[in-house]
């Protein structure tokens, strides 16, 4: 039963790439594209699309980046999921691999099924000091962000010692 204990974390990743997603489809299946509409006065839903990474990075690019992508989440997600495996006494660092995986297979779905990531969540400053609104994005990119810092207040904790493996269990 120990080999199975971290891959109860996968349920973490599930919830958000479900969640991620079915918000992707309600606002697609609501709103033109690039429709905004205001929620509050920092706070609007805009339909949006990016073909690169965080921030954009890369959208113009010639069309090489999709594969890229493709090929650097999958590493990726490869590495976390043995990170988690590896780790699974940790609950803080579980909890942060869970949610950077659940964001990193919502957004490689999209880039997967429609060759680009689907926004839709924009912050902006209400007019102040006439910044520009933040980049759209999505519950994906949040659960990739709060994982992410997650695992840096995980870097500074003191390691934890991993649970004795039970000796009925290391015979078989």
């Amino acid at each position: 039963m120990h080999s199975l204990r971290w891959t109860k974390w996968l349920g973490l990743s599930a919830i958000i790439f479900v969640f991620d997603q079915l918000c992707k489809y309600a606002i697609t299946a609501n709103f033109a594209d690039y429709e905004s509409k205001t929620i509050l006065p920092f706070f609007n839903l805009v339909l949006t699309y990016n073909k690169g990474a965080a921030f954009s990075f890369l959208h113009n690019a010639s069309g090489w980046q999709r594969e890229f992508f493709i090929i650097i989440t999958l590493v990726i997600t490869a590495a976390l999921l043995w990170m988690m495996k590896n780790n699974s006494h940790n609950r803080l660092l579980c909890t942060a691999l869970a949610l950077v995986i659940g964001g990193a297979l919502g957004n490689l779905y999209d880039r997967v099924l429609h060759g680009q990531v689907t926004d839709f969540i924009q912050i902006h400053a209400m007019g102040f000091m006439n910044l520009p609104p933040w980049p759209a994005f999505n519950i994906a990119d949040s659960a990739i962000c709060i994982g992410a810092g997650l695992l840096i207040w995980d870097s500074f904790r003191k390691p934890g010692k991993p649970p004795e493996k039970d000796k009925s269990q290391a015979a078989t």
